[in-house]
């Protein structure tokens, strides 16, 4: 085996990866859990105030 045999292989093995990956993120079985993950940015923020409660607190004070 020569260097360039070795290279077409491993070029080879890192395509079929490349699409392993592409086939297992884009598959309908992971949406779900990728839409999930999606909002977990926004899962501890606190809810926003309702804007007339706001302005009847300002107005008390």
């Amino acid at each position: 085996m020569d260097i360039g045999t070795i290279r077409g292989i491993g070029t080879a093995v890192v395509f079929i990866a490349f699409v392993g990956v592409v086939l297992w993120a884009y598959s309908s079985k992971r949406k779900s859990n990728f839409d999930e993950a999606a909002n977990l940015p926004f899962a501890d923020d606190p809810k926003p105030k309702a804007r007339d409660e706001q302005s009847s607190r300002s107005n008390n004070q």
